[in-house]
Formats: C-alpha cells, structure tokens, sequence
C-alpha cells in the first residue's frame, strides 16, 4: 500500500535552535504509528509540520503524497486532526458543532454514529460550555473522524479520559484501524502506545533514537528475562536468556508447580525512559515541542 508519509531531512529551528534536526521516517499506510518523546523533543513541531500549520526550513515531507506547504482543499478533505484541545464552541451543541463540520466533508460519518463511537449521545443537545473535560475532550475526537479521514492525527487523544473512556477510545482507534485509517498518534501514555501502535518512533532533541514495534523497541524482545517463584516461604528471582528452560529446570528441582510464578521482560515504559533519559536536562530553552 505504500506509505502514507514520508519524511526526509526534516528540520525546523527556533531562535537558531533545532527542534526537529535532519529527522527521516516512513509511516506506513493504514497502520497506527505512536510517535513518543519528552517534552520538548520536537513532536508537536513535527506533527504541525504534517499537518500544514508550520513551514519546515529545509527537508522533504509528503502527506498522501502531496507536500502540505499550501495543500488545498482536496487534500484537507482526506485527513482528520485532534487538537491537544480546542475552543469557541462554548454556545453550540456537540450534535449542532459536528453537523456544521461534517458539511465540510466530501464522505462525512453520519453524525449520530459519531456521538455513538464517542460516547456523546446523551450529551449530544447539551451546550458545550456545560460539557465536563472529558466530555470535551471526546468531542474533540468526534470532530476530528467525522469527515471518514484516510489518515487521522491524534495529539495527546485520551488527556482527561477515565479509564472505562480509555478503554472505549482505544476500541475505536482499533476499528479505524480495520477500515484502513491510517492513523499518527503522540502520547504520554505507554500503555496506550503499547495497546494500540503497530509500530513505535522515539524521538528525542528532534532526532529519532528508535523505531520498532512495541514489543522488540530498544531491543525489548531479546533482553533477558526476570523468573521469580516463591519457595520454602522466600522470594527468588534470576534473570536469564532462556526462561523456558528455566523455569522447567526450577520445576524439575522443585518436583511440582512454582508458586508465585512470574516471567516478565523490561517494559515498553522502562525501555523508554532508557532510551530517552541521556536527553531529559532541562535548560529552560523554550524550544518548542
């Protein structure tokens, strides 16, 4: 299917500092793409350069194959966008903001089955200004997949969620998924990178550290192993290359079950903040993020 961006020496300074410096990635076409970093790192400049809202100073980028310095509006018709948050909508109701911003679209969602995926439907007659904060931030979401988008910008998506609304959300980022959205999303939540993201770019002081599924990011799948089981009343632990075997050769000894029992590999948080921590120093910049 080829990729749905594409991105080549991508730089963008400010006040002479880069934030994002001679950055290169692939995203491919209908899959999930979690694009991690700290504060700071260059995502949301990143981000707002493929959507069209900042100039690059130099690199290449296509989005759907079109350069989004001055795409027109054909281009915005195939692409979604939820804002880190969003505003002026206090006096209208979700069910009146997202038939207005359906209107705009050539293949809109029907509103109802929106205010549904969300979450909304009985607050959909309420003024916003009445809307709790995760109330407005599940609008945010409906405003952005209304429009039935090829590929979805999701910034920080479930910031005020409770975690049934996490849940849910997640449950719809994977049926957008299904339906061939291709889909770019930036969050602090490990877990829901983890959940969702086929694959996982980390960039830190504009700079990409790593990319890889989940699961193998930072060399994950092939780092040892921690076995712990309880025995005789005493927590155990070993690490070890080959848990499989070890755990047999426990049980073996033991003659029966290991109570206790847990084989667990570095988290996706813990080879994160591995990944990221030698460029973590605070230095009051105010780069951009």
């Amino acid at each position: 299917m080829g990729d749905a961006i594409t991105i080549r020496g991508l730089t963008k300074a400010y006040d002479g500092r880069r934030a994002v410096d001679g950055l290169d990635l692939d995203i491919r076409s209908g899959e999930v793409f979690a694009l991690l970093g700290p504060n700071g790192a260059g995502k949301t400049t990143t981000v707002e350069i493929l959507e069209g809202f900042r100039t690059a100073d130099d690199g290449d980028v296509r989005v759907l194959g079109v350069d989004p310095r001055g795409a027109g509006l054909s281009w915005r018709d195939r692409i979604g966008i939820v804002l880190q948050s969003s505003g002026g909508l206090d006096l209208v109701t979700p069910r009146e903001a997202l038939a207005s911003t359906a209107r705009v679209y050539s293949h809109a969602r029907e509103v109802g089955e929106v205010l549904a995926a969300v979450g909304l439907q009985e607050k959909a007659d309420t003024r916003i200004v009445g809307l709790s904060g995760g109330q407005r931030r599940r609008l945010d979401v409906a405003l952005g997949i209304v429009g039935h988008p090829e590929l979805l910008f999701l910034d920080e998506p479930t910031t005020g969620f409770d975690p049934q609304a996490r849940r849910d959300f997640w449950e719809l980022i994977r049926e957008l998924s299904l339906e061939g959205t291709t889909i770019l999303l930036t969050t602090h939540y490990l877990d829901e990178a983890e959940a969702l993201a086929d694959r996982v770019g980390v960039i830190a002081a504009g700079r990409l550290l790593a990319l890889d599924t989940p699961a193998a990011l930072g060399g994950r799948s092939a780092d040892e192993a921690t076995v712990a089981w309880d025995e005789d009343g005493i927590r155990h632990s070993i690490r070890t290359a080959t848990p499989t075997a070890e755990v047999a050769r426990i049980a073996a000894r033991v003659g029966g079950e290991l109570p206790g029992l847990t084989v667990t590999r570095p988290t996706l948080e813990e080879t994160y903040l591995a990944l990221i921590s030698p460029h973590l120093a605070d230095d009051g910049s105010g780069v951009p993020a």
